[in-house]
């Protein structure tokens, strides 16, 4: 059942609220916290705030497909033709220039945010030690424990790693590697179809790159209409990408050829695909492995997942999950909204619920829009749509 709101904050925490992780969900919380005049602060355990949000994943993937799109004149190729480019032999410098622009304001905006609500930022990573005791270990090294009345669990997501998969970060790489690439591939492979995988391929194919996808679904994006997504895959092929779907990878291996500068993959079917990299992106797993999540009975899913109820409690009433660490639908934007909501109900502040229907932004190129339900979906619900 859920718990009630809480009518009145003891005085013997230090703080109101601590909210565990920088990004979006967290972000929002501690600000509608602190403009209820509550004690806050964010706890981060990177060296700059805003999360994967803002320095590996939406920010960053943002404005490198902007960057791409200008630099290699994709937009105005209707008028020009297909050969036409704003700039020849594109680097990972030219694409870093303009992100790393975008990053560095990005996260001074979010620090002059939390900052001017008089939300204190620890650096640090936190760990329960009971169900109102937080241990903190600094960056800088040391340790100190710190009482909170309410938590709030914002620590996001990080890129699936197989431990069978030889990632080096150059060659064979995640989705948050792609900012320390040292240059852009001729050929690249791309395991796993979902959002990640989509954008980031479509992104290297307008680059000239010479695209492999490879999914075991036999369709992209089943939650997209599927006549969409038949459009998306003759405009992926249209810039060469060549599509493996309904297909597993059984293993990756580095250093295929004699100059060491290949990886061969090869798939359950017996295929095997050459290329000079490979970027492996085949999920999300919440991060919360150094949480110490049983010493409050807080279990989380194969995925890291934590489970939480309308009002985004935990079973551990007076803590909160928000954001990417609960799952679907894991968009910047509803988890700004569930970071607030958490905040209000924790402090007894009246507030409207989350809308029944999520707008969702695929920046791949071209680009999807939708919301609501598919054509495929109210077909099969006998809805006359």
């Amino acid at each position: 059942a859920p718990a009630k709101a809480r009518d009145s904050v003891p005085d013997n925490y230090d703080y109101d609220l601590l909210v565990i992780g920088s990004g979006p969900a967290g972000q929002r919380a501690a600000i509608q916290a602190a403009k209820l005049d509550k004690h806050v602060a964010v706890v981060e355990r990177k060296a700059v705030v805003g999360g994967v949000c803002i320095n590996t994943g939406t920010i960053p993937s943002k404005t490198l497909r902007e960057a791409v799109l200008y630099l290699t004149g994709y937009r105005e190729r209707g008028i020009y033709g297909a050969s036409y480019t704003v700039k020849q032999n594109i680097t990972m410098s030219d694409l870093l220039l303009r992100t790393n622009f975008v990053m560095s304001h990005e996260i001074d905006v979010t620090r002059s945010q939390l900052m001017r609500n008089r939300v204190e930022v620890i650096s640090g990573e936190a760990a329960f030690i009971d169900a109102h005791t937080i241990r903190l270990r600094y960056i800088s090294g040391g340790y100190r424990d710190v009482t909170a009345a309410t938590i709030v669990i914002a620590v996001g997501t990080t890129a699936t790693q197989e431990p069978h998969i030889p990632f080096d970060g150059q060659r064979i790489f995640i989705s948050d590697d792609i900012l320390h690439l040292d240059q852009l591939p001729r050929s690249l492979a791309v395991v796993g179809a979902g959002v990640i995988g989509l954008e980031y391929a479509s992104i290297f194919a307008a680059l000239g790159v010479k695209v492999t996808l490879i999914d075991k679904r036999d369709r992209l994006l089943p939650f997209v209409d599927g006549e969409i997504m038949d459009t998306l895959a003759y405009h992926l092929r249209e810039n060469r990408v060549t599509l493996r779907l309904g297909e597993d990878v059984q293993a990756i291996e580095p250093n295929y050829d004699d100059h060491g500068d290949r990886v061969r993959i090869l798939l359950k079917s017996g295929k095997q695909i050459v290329t000079e990299k490979a970027l492996y992106s085949i999920g999300r797993t919440g991060a919360t492995d150094s949480l110490n999540l049983p010493a409050v009975g807080i279990q989380a899913d194969d995925r890291g997942r934590i489970t939480v109820n309308e009002n985004y409690q935990t079973v551990v009433p007076h803590i909160y999950a928000v954001g990417d660490v609960i799952g679907f639908p894991s968009l910047a934007s509803t988890s700004m909204e569930q970071g607030r909501l958490a905040a209000a109900h924790a402090f007894g502040h009246p507030t409207s619920s989350l809308p029944s229907l999520y707008p969702y932004g695929i920046y791949t190129i071209p680009e999807i829009s939708t919301v609501g339900r598919n054509e495929e979906e109210l077909t099969r619900q006998d809805i006359a749509y």
